[in-house]
């Protein structure tokens, strides 16, 4: 069967996803339930190493030094290719599945504001799908499963990159869940994330304030002074911050201890390593004013994406073969409550494949995808799966990721995936063109990790 045609390799793997359709949305709907933070997916990660087993994959854990990383396997020889899964939620995005208002699930838990649960199941589903293909098709190939720990700031893509794990990749898919479906053409933004502690002295606010050191008044002047910094960064560049601990509620007591997330992006890794040395001089010029005490130290960080043209070329080819996800009447009606269109129902979740730019855009966004297409040549797609305009990181989107709409959404990216993986390992010539375009875009250039060696993933404490 090597020689299988187009319309036989579609309807095979259409058959192979629809076969197992109800399996992984219940896999999706779990992982929605855990809703765990980067690091501590537990129970994601084994919920799908459990189903990926059972599919006869090979499984290998830790990967990279991650606790909840895994490779999952099945093939031999080459080409080698991966697909990208993850599954990590987000912090305080806790909601009720389906809801049209605002309502907290489990108030202060995460959720999945992302749509991470759909992502890290729709490829493990595509794994499965190509893989079962090769093996009716008799021909050589290995697919391979990447459960990707802690996209969410985590940079987990970044530490597994630093650890050599996808360096013997030839090709590379992955996808996102969104509002519109389309191949991703778009650099992203490299990022760093910070944090910044800042230690002064507690003391009577009233009785002997002359005693006290404030740290949180070190924490404003430096967001301050931040804020005056963005009138002088580069177009595009993004400077964000959160109080992780805002050192107290008592407002008699001068806070001894502070500690703030910051986040540095920048168009490459040069430009957000200068600018975040700019907001280090300011966390210490805060720390002088207010004669407190400051560590600075770098979490986690991202090398931008850079799509390959020849593979995403193909897979918007695959994609458009395949058709964007068929929503019925009720998928329109409950997503118009979402985005006030209750009056324009055929409006509200988008049913067309975009066309292919043929151009590279920019995007302000950024993903840790952006360390492994700086090792091999990398294919995105977005897959509509959420009303339209809705809003990524917000309760909306969360109460969405188990409805109809995003099951079908990720069914239909599990095929493309496939089939965009299966192309590639039948196409020898089409993998030379992509990894040439690679290696012009790098110029040779080695993998520059943008976290430093030193610095460890912040796995939680047993």
């Amino acid at each position: 069967m090597a020689n299988i045609t187009t319309d036989e390799l579609l309807a095979g793997i259409r058959t192979a996803v629809e076969e197992r359709a109800d399996l992984y949305i219940r896999l999706a709907d779990d992982i929605w339930e855990f809703a765990e933070l980067g690091f501590a997916e537990s129970r994601s990660s084994r919920a799908q190493m459990d189903v990926l087993a059972a599919e006869g994959f090979k499984i290998t854990t830790g990967i990279g030094g991650l606790p909840t990383a895994f490779l999952a396997e099945r093939g031999s020889g080459k080409p080698v290719i991966g697909l990208l899964g993850e599954f990590d939620a987000l912090a305080g995005m806790s909601q009720v599945a389906g809801s049209d208002k605002e309502e907290a699930l489990q108030p202060g838990q995460p959720g999945h504001g992302c749509g991470h649960n759909l992502l890290g199941t729709g490829s493990a589903l595509a794994a499965v799908a190509a893989a079962e293909m090769l093996l009716q098709m008799g021909i050589a190939g290995t697919i391979r499963y990447y459960a990707c720990p802690a996209e969410e700031g985590g940079g987990g893509k970044a530490f597994m990159a630093r650890a050599g794990t996808f360096d013997d990749l030839d090709a590379a898919f992955s996808w996102h869940p969104g509002t519109k479906s389309s191949a991703h053409m778009n650099r992203t933004s490299a990022f760093t994330q910070i944090r910044v502690v800042f230690r002064g002295r507690a003391s009577h606010a009233a009785l002997t304030p002359h005693l006290g050191r404030s740290a949180l008044d070190a924490a404003e002047l430096m967001n301050i002074g931040c804020n005056y910094l963005r009138e002088h960064m580069q177009d595009g560049e993004r400077i964000h911050y959160a109080y992780r601990d805002a050192g107290g509620t008592a407002a008699n007591v001068v806070q001894a201890r502070i500690e703030l997330a910051y986040i540095v992006r920048s168009q490459t890794i040069e430009a957000v390593r200068a600018l975040t040395a700019r907001v280090e001089r300011i966390a210490s010029g805060a720390a002088i004013m207010t004669d407190t005490e400051f560590e600075f130290s770098i979490e986690s960080g991202m090398s931008p994406y850079q799509p390959n043209r020849v593979l995403t070329q193909m897979m918007h080819e695959q994609f458009v073969a395949v058709g964007a996800p068929d929503f019925d009447d009720s998928d329109l009606a409950t997503a118009a409550a979402f985005v006030g269109l209750e009056h324009e129902q055929n409006r509200s979740l988008d049913s067309e494949i975009a066309p292919l730019s043929d151009r590279i855009g920019n995007s302000l966004g950024s993903t840790d995808v952006g360390d492994v297409s700086v090792i091999t040549p990398v294919a995105q797609i977005w897959v509509a799966s959420f009303a339209r305009n809705t809003a990524f990181h917000s309760w909306q989107l969360v109460s969405q990721g188990k409805l109809p709409a995003a099951h079908k959404g990720m069914l239909q990216a599990a095929k493309v995936m496939a089939i965009a993986a299966i192309r590639a390992i039948q196409d020898p010539d089409l993998l030379e063109q992509a990894r040439k375009e690679h290696r012009l875009s790098f110029a040779g250039a080695t993998y520059d990790c943008p976290i430093p060696a030193d610095v460890l993933p912040p796995l939680p404490k047993r």
